[in-house]
C-alpha cells in the first residue's frame, strides 16, 4: 500500500476529476452522435426558442450556430431522436426545425398535439420531405404548404401582397439574394408571406397562424447570408411573442433546461457514422423495405411508416401512434369545426364529392352490365356489411346520388348563411353514404393488368412450395394476373445462383423462384422477376440476419471498389438504410447483367422488373450528393478534366454536367439490359418501379429519368409508386403521369399506377382502384401481397376474381385483344344507358354506326394482327374520338365526370394499340 502526502493526494484528485470530466464528455459525445455537450449558459435557462438538431442538419451546424448567436435570441437545442411525445418538444412557445427532412410518425403526431396546445413552429427547407407519406401529409397541414422543388439560380426575396403578413414582415427584414426552393402553399390554410423574384413570383415563405416555413435551408452559407437568415428568424420569433394571449393558452414559458443543451456548437468533427433513427426512403412494408418517395410529390411517393433504428438505439414502432396519424390524415375535415369555409375550400369540397359521385356511378354501371342486373343496386350481402361501413342494407344508389347532388348545390348557400358546422357535417355524412354505395359484392373489373408485388417476407414465411401455393391461390382468387416476385434483394438472390456469392440466408433448402414459376403457370398468371438494381445492401436485412447492420452485402464486401459514396465519403448517406453500387462501374454493370441473364434463361419468367434503378436520395442545396465511386470519378475526370469531388452546385455548368453524367449511367444501363435480355428472350416484358416526383426534381435528387426509357421503348411498363392514404391525394399524384400517357410523351410504354395497401381501408382501396379504371391507363400494381387479407381479399374475390372457365386477356401480353374487349365493355355501357334514356347523344344513329365500325375494326385486329388491320383500326379510332366529343356535348354538361372517364378509356385503348404495334407487329416483322 502506498501512502501519498496531502499535496500529492490533491493533485491526484484533480487529475482524476479531469479524467472523469473528459470521459463524461466523451460518453455524451458518443451518446448523441454530435460534438461534446458543454455547460449551459445562464442566459439559456429562460430560452425562448427550442432548436432541433439532427444529423441531417449537422453539415450546416456551424452556420446555424453562428446565426443563432447573431439573433440575440435565448435558445436551447434538443436532438430530434430524443423526441417521442408532445412534452419532448419542450416548454418554450416556439420550436425551430432548421432543414429537418425526416420525422417519424410518433414525432409528427407529438408535434401536432404540441401545436394544438398553443405551440408554434418555424421550419426551413424541405421539412419532412423524406418522411413517410402519412407524415408528409400531416406536416403539410401543420405548415400550410410544402417544399416543391429547388431553384437552380439565386433569387431575390420580395414581400408578398398578403395583408396579414405585413404585421411581421416589417422594415427590419432583409430582402437579400437567396438560393432556395419553391413552396407550394395549401389553398385553404397557407398564406404567402414572401415570394421569389422569378417568373410568376413563386412562394418563398408560407405561414399559418401557427407556423412559418422558410423556402431555403436556413443557416447554410451557400443558401443565404447571415444578415438575411438572422433578420427573418428574429421576425418569425417576434411574430409569436407579439400575438395576443388567446393565441397560446396552454404552453407556458418555463425556466427548465432543454433535454440536451449545446452551447457554441460546431460539427467539424461529427462522426461519419451519424444516422437518424428513421430510414427515409422505404415506402413499402417492413419485410422488404421497398422504397418510395412520394413526390411532393413524388411523391409520394411512398414510404412506409416504420424505419430502421441506428445501432444500439431503440425507437419502437407504435401501432397506436400510426393509427392515430392515419386517422388524422384521412379525417382532415372536423365535423364540429366552426372555422369559416373559404371559397377555395368550398370548391375543393364540391369537387371531391362530385368525383366520388362519378366513381360510384361508374362502378355500379359496370357492375350492372357485367352481372346483367341480376342483383338490384341497393342491397349488400351480410358478409360485406362491415366492409361497407355499417348496416346490412344500404340506401338505393340512385336516391343516394340524387341526395348527394342536391347537397352539392346547397353548399354555396350554407356557406353564404355561415352554417359552416352544418356544411361540414353534411359533407362527411354524404361522403360516408356514397362510399357505402360501391358494389363490393359483384364483378366490376374489365380486362386490366392486376399486378401485385410478392415481397421477400411473404416468400420467406411460406417456407416451402406448399406454403407458397397457398399464397398464389389467394392471389388467383383475387383476380391478380401478374406477380412481381422479389428475386434479388440486397445482392442476395432468392434462388441458388451460380453467379451470386450467396443465396438469401433466410431461404433454406428450396428454390422459391422455380416454385413460383410453376405455381403461376398452373394458375395462368404471369410472373416477373423483381430485382434490386443499384441498391447493394440493406441495414434492415442485416438485422433480420443478426449480422453487423453496416455489412454492405456479399457483393460489395467482396468487391469494395464497386461501391458508390456520397460527397463526404460515406457508403450509406445519412438517414438512409442502403449501400449502393457505382452505376458507372463497368464491372458492376457486367455483374448485374449476368445475374439478370441467369434469371431469364434459367427460369421461364414472363418479365423482369427493375427496382432501385437510380442513385440514393440527395439534395445538393443541402450539401448532400452521391455517386462518387472510384470508377465514376475517374471516368468523369477523363471526360471533363476535373474530379467531381472538387465541384459544387455554384459551378452551374460543371454541376449540370455531373448531374447529366450520373443520369446517363442509369439511362444507358436500362438500355443495355433491354437490348441484352431481349436477345435472350424476345417476348420478355420489362418494367421499372419508379418515383412519381416531377421530372426535373427527380433527375436532380435520384438521377432517374424514366421518361427517356419509355420513349426509347426500353421499358414496357412504367410503375410509378403513387402511394397515398386518401383517394384525392392519389388522384393528384397520378394525374401528371396520366396526362404524359394521354399526350404520347411515354411513347408506346404502358403506365401502371401503384397502390399501397398498408393502412388503407378496404373501401378506400376499392375507391382508388375505381380512380384507375376511370383514367387513361390499363391497370394497377398493389403493394404488397402480405397486405391482401381479410375483407380486402373478399372484396377482390367478388369484384375482380376470374371465372376459372374464362381467361381474360392480359393487356401487356395481348394488347389488341384487350383493346377490343375493353371497347366492347364501353359500348355495352352506352347501349344500356340509351335503352334507359340516360344518355344524351347528338345524332344517335351516326354515333352508333361509327361505334359499330370501330368495334369491327378492333375485333379484326385482335383476331389476326397485321399492318393493314392496324391502320384500319387506328383510323377508325381517330375518327370516332372526334365524333365522340361532338356527340357527347350535352352528356358532358349533365355528367362531366362520367363523360371524361369514357374519353379516358378511349385513350387507354389508343395506348394499347400503340403498345401492340411495337410488341406484336414490329417484333413479328
Amino acid at each position: 500500500m502506498i501512502v501519498l502526502g496531502k499535496n500529492k493526494t490533491n493533485k491526484l484528485k484533480l487529475k482524476i476529476s479531469k479524467l472523469f470530466i473528459f470521459k463524461l464528455t466523451f460518453i455524451t459525445f458518443n451518446f448523441l452522435n454530435i460534438i461534446p455537450v458543454l455547460a449551459a449558459e445562464n442566459s439559456q435557462l429562460n430560452a425562448k426558442l427550442t432548436v432541433i438538431y439532427n444529423p441531417e442538419n449537422s453539415t450546416q451546424w456551424t452556420g446555424i450556430s453562428k446565426r443563432l448567436e447573431s439573433t440575440g435570441i435565448n435558445y436551447c437545442i434538443v436532438p430530434l431522436d430524443e423526441v417521442r411525445s408532445p412534452a419532448d418538444w419542450g416548454n418554450r412557445k416556439v420550436v425551430f426545425l432548421p432543414n429537418i427532412e425526416t420525422l417519424s410518425p410518433s414525432q409528427a403526431i407529438a408535434l401536432e398535439e404540441w401545436m394544438s396546445k398553443g405551440g408554434r413552429v418555424i421550419a426551413s427547407g424541405p421539412v419532412g420531405s423524406l418522411s413517410s407519406p402519412g407524415v408528409r401529409q400531416l406536416l403539410r397541414t401543420l405548415f400550410g404548404g410544402y417544399w416543391g422543388f429547388g431553384l437552380n439560380d439565386i433569387q431575390e426575396l420580395q414581400a408578398s401582397k398578403d395583408r396579414l403578413s405585413q404585421d411581421w414582415v416589417n422594415k427590419n427584414i432583409v430582402f437579400g439574394k437567396v438560393r432556395g426552393g419553391v413552396l407550394v402553399p395549401d389553398e385553404v390554410t397557407g398564406r404567402i408571406s414572401a415570394v421569389w423574384n422569378a417568373k410568376d413570383n413563386p412562394a418563398a415563405i408560407v405561414t399559418t397562424d401557427r407556423s412559418v416555413l422558410f423556402g431555403w435551408r436556413w443557416g447554410g452559407d451557400t443558401a443565404a447570408s447571415l444578415d438575411v437568415d438572422t433578420a427573418w428568424l428574429q421576425a418569425a420569433v417576434n411574430r409569436y411573442y407579439k400575438l395576443p394571449p388567446s393565441a397560446s393558452t396552454k404552453v407556458e414559458e418555463g425556466s427548465s433546461k432543454c433535454q440536451k443543451t449545446l452551447a457554441n456548437t460546431s460539427v467539424n468533427n461529427t462522426p461519419k457514422n451519424t444516422q437518424t433513427n428513421v430510414v427515409r426512403e422505404t415506402n413499402k412494408t417492413p419485410n422488404n423495405n421497398k422504397t418510395a418517395f412520394s413526390a411532393p410529390a413524388a411523391m409520394p411517393l411512398t414510404s412506409k411508416i416504420t424505419g430502421v433504428n441506428p445501432p444500439n438505439r431503440t425507437f419502437p414502432r407504435s401501432d397506436e401512434a400510426i393509427d392515430k396519424l392515419e386517422q388524422s390524415v384521412r379525417e382532415d375535415i372536423s365535423p364540429n369545426s366552426q372555422k369559416p369555409i373559404s371559397s377555395s375550400e368550398a370548391i375543393a369540397l364540391q369537387q371531391e364529392l362530385r368525383n366520388l359521385i362519378g366513381r360510384v356511378e361508374n362502378s355500379n354501371l359496370a357492375a350492372s352490365i357485367i352481372n346483367g342486373n341480376s342483383q338490384p343496386i341497393g342491397k349488400v350481402s351480410s358478409q360485406l356489411a362491415s366492409v361497407q361501413g355499417g348496416g346490412g342494407v344500404r340506401q338505393p344508389s340512385n336516391q343516394s346520388i340524387q341526395n348527394a347532388r342536391q347537397f352539392l348545390n346547397n353548399i354555396p348557400e350554407l356557406i353564404k348563411q355561415k352554417k359552416y358546422n352544418q356544411a361540414r357535417q353534411q359533407w362527411l355524412a354524404t361522403r360516408s353514404i356514397l362510399l357505402n354505395q360501391f358494389p363490393l359484392d359483384r364483378k366490376v373489373a374489365q380486362p386490366e393488368i392486376r399486378a401485385v408485388w410478392l415481397d421477400r417476407g411473404t416468400i420467406v414465411r411460406a417456407r416451402n412450395e406448399a406454403g407458397l401455393a397457398q399464397v398464389f391461390d389467394r392471389l388467383a382468387q383475387a383476380g391478380i394476373n401478374t406477380v412481381f416476385f422479389e428475386t434479388l434483394n440486397a445482392s442476395y438472390p432468392i434462388y441458388p445462383s451460380k453467379i451470386a456469392p450467396q443465396q438469401n440466408p433466410l431461404i433454406r433448402g428450396w428454390d422459391p423462384l422455380a416454385s413460383g414459376v410453376k405455381l403461376a403457370k398452373q394458375r395462368k398468371m404471369e410472373i416477373h422477376a423483381w430485382v434490386w438494381a443499384f441498391a447493394a445492401g440493406n441495414i434492415r436485412h442485416n438485422e433480420l440476419l443478426g449480422i453487423n447492420t453496416n455489412y454492405p452485402g456479399p457483393v460489395l464486401a467482396a468487391n469494395p471498389d464497386w461501391a458508390g459514396y456520397d460527397n463526404r465519403g460515406q457508403l450509406i448517406p445519412p438517414g438512409q438504410g442502403k449501400q449502393f453500387f457505382d452505376p458507372a462501374n463497368p464491372q458492376v454493370r457486367e455483374y448485374l447483367l449476368s445475374i439478370y441473364k441467369e434469371i431469364v434463361t434459367k427460369y421461364d419468367v414472363d418479365g423482369l422488373q427493375l427496382d432501385y434503378i437510380r442513385y440514393p436520395f440527395q439534395d445538393s442545396n443541402a450539401g448532400r450528393s452521391f455517386g462518387y465511386g472510384k470508377a465514376a470519378r475517374s471516368r468523369f475526370q477523363q471526360l471533363y478534366g476535373v474530379d467531381p469531388m472538387k465541384i459544387n452546385p455554384s459551378q452551374q455548368d460543371l454541376w449540370q454536367k455531373w448531374t447529366q453524367y450520373r443520369t446517363e449511367q442509369v439511362d444507358s444501363f436500362v438500355t443495355l439490359v433491354s437490348q441484352e435480355l431481349r436477345q435472350q428472350r424476345p417476348n420478355l416484358t420489362l418494367s421499372a418501379a419508379v418515383f412519381p416526383l416531377p421530372e426535373r426534381d427527380r433527375i436532380h435528387k435520384i438521377q432517374q429519368h424514366w421518361e427517356v426509357w419509355a420513349r426509347r421503348g426500353d421499358i414496357d411498363l412504367i410503375v410509378p409508386m403513387t402511394y397515398a392514404l386518401e383517394t384525392t391525394r392519389f388522384e393528384k399524384l397520378a394525374q401528371p403521369w396520366i396526362y404524359s400517357t394521354q399526350f404520347g410523351q411515354l411513347g408506346s410504354t404502358l403506365l401502371i399506377p401503384g397502390i399501397r395497401l398498408l393502412n388503407l381501408p378496404t373501401v378506400g382501396a376499392f375507391d382508388q382502384l375505381q380512380v384507375v379504371r376511370d383514367l387513361p391507363v390499363t391497370g394497377y400494381a398493389l403493394f404488397a401481397a402480405e397486405n391482401l387479407t381479410g375483407d380486402l381479399q373478399r372484396v377482390f374475390n367478388n369484384t375482380q376474381g376470374q371465372n376459372p372457365t374464362e381467361v381474360e386477356p392480359i393487356p401487356h401480353r395481348q394488347p389488341f385483344a384487350s383493346a377490343a374487349t375493353r371497347y366492347s365493355a364501353l359500348r355495352a355501357e352506352w347501349k344500356w344507358l340509351q335503352e334507359n334514356n340516360n344518355l344524351q347523344i347528338t345524332s344517335p344513329s351516326n354515333f352508333n354506326e361509327q361505334a359499330d365500325i370501330l368495334e369491327a375494326a378492333l375485333n379484326q385486329l385482335a383476331v389476326a394482327s397485321n399492318n393493314s388491320k392496324l391502320a384500319t383500326a387506328r383510323g377508325a379510332l381517330n375518327r370516332f374520338k372526334v365524333l365522340f366529343k361532338a356527340s357527347m356535348r350535352q352528356q358532358y354538361i349533365d355528367n362531366s365526370y362520367q363523360t371524361r372517364s369514357w374519353e379516358n378509356r378511349l385513350i387507354a385503348i389508343e395506348q394499347l394499340i400503340r403498345y401492340g404495334e411495337r410488341v406484336e407487329i414490329s417484333n413479328s416483322n
